[in-house]
């Protein structure tokens, strides 16, 4: 199976150039693809897994204006994709690898294949930051995990570990309160970075517990996880938290940021800190190049300022091919 685009009506579209390429799926590539469409511009959107991006393992969305009280993630980022899909475009599946934005039609490959488009709008998103600490790679699937939508019913009325201290970490501790037995939050500082709102539902919840100025060290084990090495960022005192005996098992779920994906873009983009760097109409240093979401270098990251994000683009897009 190849990676060509494909038309609405199954067609291969071998050749032809488009007047937007968008990177990513995630809800900044979905509204600049509405924007786009709207604008009768013709677009191809490339996505190495599925549209909707990281907010489909979110548990639920509430701060998104407009959408539906206790709706998740999965089912807001549906209906964006559904949106887009009535207005009409190409796709084509696939990781890209390289790119060339050194001429007016701008180059932008996968593995095995080429497209060429006018404009192109990168919303490629973060991936999940790792500790880098000796049994995280070990144990990820057998314990370890970065997403706790996914993964978080496997550990009903268990024990969890959630290593992190900003919004992510500690909504997705409040998910896992509803379903674990206690939740240990450790993070590296004195107090948490989250938001208000967010700490004070966590700090209601009983079986909530937080491990302040404290990082994890080591995960240890056999077939599964049986202990965490724990260290005092201040007193440097090493503790270990141990699987209760009669559970066999615990989850420890590592939520300490995101790493923008933008490898395929080194050297050829400002970057700041691997993210990338855009004016407020999502310009970045080459003309015709535009990013959108949570790709770009930026204060907040939110399903809703991506969306903005997309919509700028996509209009941006527009006024620089009729340029």
């Amino acid at each position: 199976m190849t990676n060509a685009a494909v038309s609405e009506r199954g067609e291969k579209m071998d050749g032809k150039i488009y007047d937007v390429i968008v990177i990513g799926g995630g809800p900044a590539g979905l509204t600049s693809i509405i924007y786009a469409r709207r604008a009768e511009l013709s677009v191809l959107l490339i996505e190495k897994i599925s549209p909707g991006g990281t907010i489909a393992v979110t548990a639920e969305v509430e701060n998104y204006p407009g959408g539906i009280l206790g709706e998740s993630g999965s089912e807001l980022a549906g209906r964006m994709a559904q949106q887009a899909e009535h207005f009409g475009y190409d796709k084509a599946s696939g990781e890209v690898t390289s790119v060339d934005f050194s001429s007016k039609i701008k180059n932008v490959n996968t593995a095995s294949e080429s497209f060429q488009g006018k404009s192109v709008i990168i919303a490629t998103g973060c991936v999940a930051s790792t500790l880098d600490i000796p049994g995280e790679k070990e144990y990820t699937g057998r314990g370890v995990s970065y997403c706790a939508t996914c993964d978080g019913p496997f550990f009903r009325d268990l024990d969890v570990i959630v290593v992190g201290g900003g919004n992510t970490a500690v909504e997705e501790a409040v998910f896992l309160a509803k379903i674990a037995r206690k939740v240990t939050i450790i993070h590296r500082r004195d107090e948490l970075r989250a938001a208000a709102a967010i700490q004070k539902k966590a700090k209601a919840m009983d079986n909530i517990e937080f491990l302040f100025d404290s990082v994890v060290k080591e995960i240890k084990g056999g077939d599964m996880i049986e202990a965490l090495v724990v260290e005092n960022v201040k007193s440097k005192e090493l503790q270990e938290i141990t699987v209760d005996p009669d559970d066999g098992m615990m989850g420890i779920f590592i939520l300490v940021g995101q790493k923008p994906q933008t490898s395929a873009f080194t050297d050829i983009l400002k970057l700041e800190k691997g993210y990338i760097v855009t004016d407020e109409n999502m310009n970045t240093d080459i003309p015709g190049v535009f990013a959108a979401g949570d790709v770009c270098k930026k204060e907040l990251r939110q399903v809703v300022t991506a969306a903005a994000d997309g919509a700028i683009a996509a209009m941006s897009a527009e006024r620089y091919i009729e340029s």
